[in-house]
């Protein structure tokens, strides 16, 4: 094996193998293709940029602002409107929730960009 393989995009496990046409990471079972890996790194640069209601870029470690209202299943108040988050990270999330943090008095949890404003 002279040829590096890319890690599996999943797990980030280091030991893919490939079968035939695919690339297969033994420790979680994900299978993909070579050229999906390729085009994924070369958009990621692209997409990496992520946007508050306002349209101000985010990064990881700033503090944003709730915008709104927020309903949190299991609670019986919500996060309010002007709540402050510190110390955000960025995260390519499900449905939209890209920023990973820790608020107070709700613990760990993800919200949309699109519901904060960098502050």
């Amino acid at each position: 094996m002279n040829e590096t393989l890319p890690p599996c995009p999943q797990c980030s496990s280091a030991y893919a193998y490939e079968m035939g046409a695919l690339l297969i990471c033994p420790e979680c079972g994900h299978e993909w293709s070579p050229a999906a890996s390729a085009d994924a790194a070369a958009g990621a640069s692209e997409d990496a940029v992520i946007k508050d209601s306002v349209g101000n870029v985010l990064a990881d470690g700033d503090t944003v602002t709730v915008v709104k209202t927020l309903k949190v299943k299991g609670s019986p108040t919500g996060i309010k409107a002007g709540t402050k988050v510190r110390n955000i990270r960025l995260v390519n999330g499900t449905d939209g929730h890209d920023i990973d943090c820790k608020i107070d008095g709700f613990g760990a949890m993800q919200l949309k960009s699109s519901v904060v404003r960098k502050a």
